[in-house]
Parts: structure tokens; sequence; C-alpha cells
């Protein structure tokens, strides 16, 4: 039988920003935690799209039209094809629900924020 997940707990084991852990998968998709701080890179994913829900903290999702800010509590789901940048003020813990295999940074050069290979917590 499965266990459960506590999100504190797994939040609680790593400080680094940028860097998705999988908590586990579903099907064909990874539920991952990750905190962000500062800025991302502009990016869009090609064949999935993303769901990205704030546990603690709050974000700014910008588009290349408009800006949404998600507050803990809620998500927002990027279609696949849509260039994005996530941005947060302050540190923000995320969980992000994804295909398996989703680069992070996704049609963007690699650069200093890709993580070619997933830690699972």
């Amino acid at each position: 039988m499965p266990d459960k997940i506590n999100l504190s707990g797994k939040f609680a084991k790593f400080s680094d920003h940028w860097s998705p852990k999988i908590l586990t998968e579903l099907n064909d998709f990874h539920i991952k935690a990750v905190k962000f701080e500062g800025e991302f890179v502009w990016h869009k994913h090609d064949d999935t799209d993303e769901l990205f829900w704030v546990i603690e903290g709050s974000f700014t999702m910008r588009f290349r039209d408009k800006d949404v800010v998600v507050n803990a509590g809620e998500f927002i789901v990027v279609p696949q094809g849509i260039e994005h940048m996530p941005v947060a003020d302050s540190e923000v813990q995320v969980v992000l629900i994804e295909k398996q295999g989703t680069l992070n940074t996704g049609d963007a050069d690699t650069n200093d924020k890709t993580v070619d290979s997933l830690e699972s917590i």
C-alpha cells in the first residue's frame, strides 16, 4: 500500500530554488515540489500543459500579454506552447504536475536553472 505524502515535510528537505524534486508519479505524470525566488526564464513546452499549485507564498506568472498573480491555495494551468516566466518576489512553495520527462526550462537554451536529472524526495 502506498504511503501518504506530507508536503510540509517534503518542502523542509530542501532549500534550493528552481530545482524541482519528484514527490511521486501519477500515470504518465510527475508530481513535483519546487521553491521559487526571483525570476525564471522565458520558455514554453510544446507538448505538455503544466499545473502550478501554490502551497505557501505567492508568485506572478508572466505571459507575453498579461501577468497573473497566484496565491497560496490557488493554481494555474499553463497550456502547451504558451510562453511563460514565473517570478517570485520572495520564496514560494509550489507543487508542479507535469508529464514525466518535462525539462524545467522547456525550449529555452540550457542555462544555470536547467535541471537535467531530477531528485526524488
